[in-house]
């Protein structure tokens, strides 16, 4: 199974997410520290879950990481993450 599917699922299933984008970006970090040749290491995404209430920006990134914990350990070198609540995300319309 693809990094982005595991990823995917393991957010889908820790922040039941109205929203949620991964994105392999590897290709753009082709020689940088971390990078692979077969990629799957650095990541974007963008989750919005209603789970984010009353938290600030730096709590919902924590979140983020402790359910990707073995993913971060392993293969995943790097991740961009937006983390929106459902307010936030109608707000950029």
């Amino acid at each position: 199974m693809a990094a982005s599917d595991v990823i995917a699922q393991k957010l889908a299933a820790a922040f039941s997410p109205g929203e949620l984008s991964v994105v392999d970006d590897s290709a753009k970090h082709a020689g940088h520290a971390g990078s692979r040749p077969e990629g799957e290491t650095h990541f974007s995404v963008r989750i919005v879950s209603a789970a984010f209430e009353g938290l600030s920006r730096v709590e919902r990134q924590r979140r983020v990481y402790a359910a990707l914990a073995d993913e971060m350990k392993t293969h995943v070198h790097a991740l961009s993450l937006t983390t929106l609540t459902p307010a936030e995300a109608w707000n950029e319309h």
